[in-house]
């Protein structure tokens, strides 16, 4: 999607403190990163840094979690510690939103992450952000569904209990005041 907003300077500079911040506050994430690096590629990029902002005001704490050396692109990750508030209570796609005759959702995870310009978790990388800490100890975080079970009817979701990260399914017309997304973002 080509988000075409834009920050105002006041907010950018307000945002940019905030990710600063964070990148400090947990260099375990991202040991061989320097901040002026990533500072430098958000500047130039305004449209992922509104993906970003978006990322914050929905509570996802977002942080650097690794940088691809193939496309020289660095990856952002929502990072709080549960599912972010501002995203949860949604089915998985509008499919499954559709297809609700009652009792429907605000929305889904699927449609929220392309309207801020963010991609859901696959499984492989929810295995890696819990590499770098304990998510979703109380919560869970609907994932990237292989189209083969999404055609059936269903759709995945993780979380972690007994230090263990654990991959379910529900329905993806499901929703839960307790389940949201992660969302990844690369820039």
């Amino acid at each position: 999607m080509d988000n075409k907003q834009e920050l105002s300077s006041k907010r950018r500079d307000e945002l940019l403190k905030i990710l600063k911040s964070r990148f400090e506050k947990n260099m375990n994430r991202h040991e061989r990163l320097e901040w002026d690096r990533v500072q430098e590629k958000l500047k130039a990029n305004p449209q992922k840094l509104w993906s970003l902002n978006e990322m914050e005001i929905t509570g996802g704490e977002p942080d650097v979690v690794g940088f691809d050396e193939n496309t020289g692109e660095v990856i952002f990750c929502d990072c709080s510690a549960e599912s972010p508030k501002g995203r949860r209570s949604l089915c998985y796609d509008r499919e499954a939103l559709e297809s609700r005759k009652e009792h429907k959702p605000k929305g889904s995870a699927v449609d929220m992450a392309l309207a801020m310009g963010i991609e859901l978790l696959t499984e492989e990388e929810y295995r890696k952000l819990q590499l770098l800490g304990e998510f979703d100890t109380k919560t869970s975080s609907w994932i990237k569904t292989p189209d083969n079970i999404r055609k059936l009817g269903g759709a995945l979701f993780c979380d972690r209990r007994y230090n263990t990260v654990f991959v379910y399914h529900n329905s993806a017309e499901s929703y839960y005041s307790s389940r949201g997304f992660r969302g990844m973002l690369r820039v």
